[in-house]
C-alpha cells in the first residue's frame, strides 16, 4: 500500500523543501549518506499532511519538532496526525530540533536501528510462507 499525498500536501511539500530548518538539513545531510543504505526522502506528502522524512520501505516517518509542537493546539493537532499515519502502517519517531542540533550522530544511530529492524519485520510478514511439507502417504492397505 503505497502512501499517498492530496495535491494540497504536494503542493505544501514542495513550498517546504525550499524552506527546510537547520536541524532538518542536518538529519537530512546524515540520513543521505546512511551506512545501512537506506532511502529517505524528504518533506514527504501523506494525506493531507506533510512528513518532514519518510522511508517507504520501512513506512516509518521521521519528524523534527521544534519549540512551536509544545504550543497552542499543535499537540492535538500533532496526535491526530500520528493517528492517522499509523492507522495507515506507518510507525512515527519524533525528535527535537535541540536533540538532532546536539546529538546528531545518536539521533542517526537511533533512527537506522528502528528503520532496519523495521523494515525486516515488514518484509518477514509480506513473505509467503515456506511450502508444507508433503502428506504422508495413505496407510497401505491392499489386498
Amino acid at each position: 500500500m503505497r502512501l499517498q499525498g492530496s495535491p494540497n500536501s504536494q503542493r505544501n511539500a514542495k513550498r517546504l523543501r525550499r524552506t527546510i530548518t537547520p536541524p532538518e538539513i542536518a538529519l537530512w545531510l546524515a540520513l543521505r549518506s546512511n551506512e545501512a543504505g537506506l532511502r529517505f526522502r524528504k518533506q514527504y506528502p501523506a494525506g493531507e499532511y506533510v512528513l518532514d522524512f519518510y522511508c517507504a520501505p520501512a513506512r516509518l516517518a521521521v519528524e523534527v519538532d521544534g519549540e512551536a509542537h509544545e504550543r497552542g493546539d499543535r499537540p492535538a493537532r500533532d496526535a491526530n496526525r500520528d493517528a492517522w499515519l499509523r492507522s495507515q502502517g506507518v510507525s512515527i519517531v519524533r525528535y527535537s530540533a535541540k536533540q538532532v542540533l546536539t546529538n546528531l550522530e545518536g539521533v542517526l544511530r537511533q533512527i537506522i536501528a528502528i528503520t532496519v529492524e523495521r523494515r525486516r519485520t515488514l518484509e518477514a510478514h509480506r513473505q509467503p510462507p515456506p511450502p508444507s511439507p508433503p502428506a504422508p502417504p495413505p496407510p497401505g492397505g491392499g489386498g
